[in-house]
């Protein structure tokens, strides 16, 4: 197949191709992805619509306070195994960042004076747990510990395209019961597995807000796979923050990809994927320039792919079937705060998640998350003060159609609100704000490019496991996705292995 789309692209004589791969957006997916493949001697372009790289790994400075657009507890930057991919990717190119070692993930202020912490230290954070739930101890370590057999499986394989043939066939005869073990959880959900073990109510709902805190959807819908990988490097490779903020980790892959020969363009906003024959050739910009490339790669998520790229009329069917199995997930509210340093009680985690009532932790702003990086890097704030960064789940629905007036109203309603429930964990907060600034849906939607500012896909129903999500290559010839919308779905170390395998995929495409 590969050998017929390169002579495709070769006979393209009006328009022939001038770089090997253009990738559409430079979030960390694509970054991945065209920094692998720049490194191998392809001759790539990065198209960008905005200003930095990033997307929702981006930053923004206000005031002396250096921003992040999204979360700041990142994953991937351990030194030993092969699930360190965020490490592993800014090494091909011969870059490198320093990183801080948080030593608690999250603090957990949940209903019923659940006040837990997850430790770096894995035997710390079981005993804290069991101290909660003494009936439910041998559940608990038999359900985490099932949890490291998945990761452990995971850590030991080189984390390529489980498209290509070669490297399934490689990877099996070198870690045969590996990957025997991956096929027995890959189309189960993490949900199933607890309820094996545990049955305290309570803390099946802990359970669920393990997983909801990073897939955005309860243990029953998070695929088993997803969660070994997060409940296990959490305590294995740590959550380490890049000096300098999360901002750092594009800004690095650009210097990278720049050192081996790629090329990156901003305020570049792509409107048209070009296609010939059905085969994707290139791209066309908003100001009507054109770029032609042998591959073409969208790092935008699959609904901005197929639905504002690409003619509607011409969604594939396997498409139109994805999206019957997965729907957007809300977007957030986000609320940046700049606040004085003494507000915060000596002691505090960089990491919260605070809800108050069970039921309603899947709500529109029904779960608040909290970062507070300065923390671990006081330089991103002016002397004696912090950035505390919340952000709450919200739909688009709650925000478009709205009067400008409207709109500023909402805003700042919302984020009273917020900061009311705030201050049962900081008190006195809001009389500690130096800097404020709200985003919505509509902010994501806006400087993101993701269509009704989603976060990702999440399951519509029960799926089994990761079966359902796809891989990179489309039913589109030589167009590929990814990111979020693509195994194995959320989070700067899964849209990192998204760009390890949609780059090794290409390469062999391209016999590179």
């Amino acid at each position: 197949m590969s050998g017929t789309l390169t002579a495709i692209a070769s006979k393209n004589t009006v328009n022939p191709p001038k770089y090997d791969v253009i990738v559409i957006g430079s979030g960390i997916g694509g970054l991945v992805t065209a920094t692998q493949l720049a490194a191998k001697g392809a001759k790539v372009l990065v198209l960008e619509k905005y200003l930095i790289p990033g997307g929702s790994a981006g930053y923004f400075d206000r005031e002396g306070y250096r921003f992040d657009v999204g979360a700041s507890m990142i994953f991937g930057f351990g030194t030993q195994g092969t699930t360190n991919l965020l490490t592993r990717a800014l090494e091909a190119v011969n870059v490198s960042i320093e990183t801080l070692e948080d030593p608690v993930q999250i603090h957990y202020h949940l209903p019923n004076g659940l006040e837990l912490k997850v430790h770096r230290d894995y035997e710390k954070f079981l005993q804290e747990l069991i101290k909660y739930f003494p009936q439910e101890k041998e559940g608990i370590r038999r359900f985490y510990d099932e949890c490291w057999r998945v990761f452990n499986c995971l850590n030991v394989m080189e984390l390529l395209s489980l498209e290509e043939l070669g490297y399934l066939t490689r990877v099996f005869f070198q870690h045969p019961l590996a990957c025997l073990g991956l096929v027995k959880y890959l189309p189960q959900n993490a949900g199933d597995i607890a309820r094996r073990y545990i049955s305290d109510p309570q803390l099946l709902k802990f359970i669920d807000m393990e997983c909801y805190c990073w897939s955005v959807v309860p243990a029953d819908k998070t695929p088993m796979i997803n969660a070994g990988m997060v409940f296990s490097d959490r305590h294995y490779g740590g959550i380490n923050y890049p000096k300098g903020g999360v901002g750092q980790i594009a800004q690095k892959l650009v210097e990278g990809l720049e050192k081996v020969g790629g090329e990156i363009q901003y305020k570049a906003r792509v409107t048209k994927i070009v296609k010939e024959n059905n085969q994707a050739i290139g791209v066309e910009l908003a100001n009507g320039q054109k770029y032609y490339a042998k591959r073409i790669v969208s790092n935008a998520t699959r609904w901005d792919t197929f639905e504002k790229l690409l003619p509607t009329s011409d969604i594939p069917n396997k498409e139109k079937r994805w999206q019957q199995r997965y729907q957007k997930s809300p977007s957030f509210l986000s609320l940046h705060l700049g606040v004085k340093a003494d507000v915060l009680p000596p002691g505090t985690d960089c990491h919260h998640i605070l809800l108050e009532n069970w039921d309603k932790m899947e709500d529109e702003q029904g779960t608040i998350f909290v970062s507070i990086p300065t923390l671990l890097d006081s330089d991103l704030a002016p002397p004696n003060h912090h950035i505390i960064h919340t952000f709450t789940p919200s739909w688009m629905e709650q925000w478009d159609k709205l009067s400008p007036q409207e709109y500023q109203e909402q805003k700042e309603e919302a984020a009273s609100h917020l900061i009311h429930r705030l201050e049962k964990i900081f008190p006195g907060l809001a009389d500690a704000l130096d800097y404020q600034e709200v985003g919505t849906p509509r902010t994501h939607r806006r400087f993101l490019g993701r269509d009704e500012g989603t976060y990702g896909p999440i399951p519509r129903r029960k799926l089994p496991g990761l079966l359902g999500m796809p891989f990179n290559s489309t039913s589109i010839k030589g167009l590929y996705c990814v990111g979020d919308s693509t195994f194995p779905g959320q989070g700067l170390n899964a849209v990192a292995f998204s760009g390890f395998a949609c780059s090794h995929r290409i390469a062999v495409d391209l016999g590179l």
